[in-house]
């Protein structure tokens, strides 16, 4: 028997992201290429995946810098990758070119997280997701990590949703008492995606039906929040913006706000001239990008 055909009714339109019809059914108009864990023989940069909740599809893709000692420790980079909370993945080529380089560069062991994605997984799963991983981080249980990494170094960045999320974990490091988790030293937020009053915020409005009221949320706007960027707990965090981004005031407000709140570890901002969202990830050879990878580095190795 024919299956019946898809419906072609639209009730949610988030084009050019995503639609969702009346059927239930998803499409995506982003689509990224998936490349598998590799080992690149020029930089030494080893890579694999690991799984963290299988019952969620949560794992992470690692990468090793090239080892010439042994007991050789490195810091550790857990990085969230953006995409509206809806798209992207940690196997993205793209993701995979820049991760291979920072790891490469700046010598670092890095985790980049796969989450699960909104619509289908609704916020705030996304932040428990990327929870489970600072927490497996922390346990030091991978080869990897038991062998060449040094927890005390620890940076926590991502680009667009997934600096939002990185955000919200240095908040709830900050909150944690206990030493279940990571306690990062730095954090980079580049081009970050938090809530302002314009159209792409529709989104936000759908992914996260349940949320907290904006002006009580962490996670959406937290430079509305008194007397919560003054209390993150790591000592340096870096800022990108970039002068043709759509949401480059999102930016460039938390970053004013960390400046004025009081907050007393040391605050960079990166501004691209000339430059899109996220166009380092699309571009990464032009001018522009080699500077932001050197700042990137730069951050990273300054410990």
């Amino acid at each position: 028997m024919a299956s019946p055909p898809a419906s072609t009714k639209v009730v949610h339109d988030f084009y050019p992201r995503f639609r969702v019809y009346e059927d239930g059914r998803i499409e995506r108009f982003h689509k990224y290429v998936s490349v598998p864990p590799t080992d690149n023989p020029e930089t030494g940069v080893q890579s694999k995946d690991v799984v963290i909740v299988p019952e969620n599809n949560v794992w992470v893709r690692m990468y090793l810098p090239k080892v010439t000692d042994v007991a050789q420790k490195f810091p550790v980079l857990v990085y969230i990758h953006g995409g509206a909370f809806t798209l992207e993945s940690a196997s993205s080529s793209s993701y995979d070119t820049f991760l291979h380089s920072v790891t490469a560069k700046a010598n670092v062991v890095t985790v980049s997280v796969e989450y699960r994605l909104a619509p289908e997984h609704k916020l705030p799963a996304c932040y428990e997701d990327a929870w489970a991983v600072m927490q497996w981080v922390r346990q030091g249980s991978d080869p990897w990590l038991k062998t060449h990494a040094d927890l005390s170094r620890g940076f926590l960045a991502g680009d667009s949703a997934g600096a939002n999320i990185s955000h919200y974990m240095m908040v709830k490091t900050g909150e944690d008492n206990s030493e279940d988790c990571l306690k990062p030293v730095g954090m980079i937020l580049t081009h970050p995606y938090f809530v302002g009053s314009t159209e792409v915020d529709r989104i936000w409005d759908f992914v996260y039906p349940d949320r907290p009221a904006s002006g009580d949320d962490p996670k959406a706007n937290p430079a509305a929040i008194p007397g919560l960027l003054s209390q993150l707990g790591c000592s340096k965090i870096m800022v990108c913006i970039a002068e043709k981004d759509f949401i480059r005031d999102r930016g460039l407000m938390y970053y004013e706000a960390l400046k004025n709140s009081g907050w007393g570890g040391q605050l960079e901002l990166v501004d691209s001239d000339g430059e899109e969202h996220v166009f380092h990830l699309w571009n990464p050879t032009c001018d522009q990008a080699h500077l932001l990878m050197n700042r990137i580095v730069s951050f990273l190795s300054s410990t």
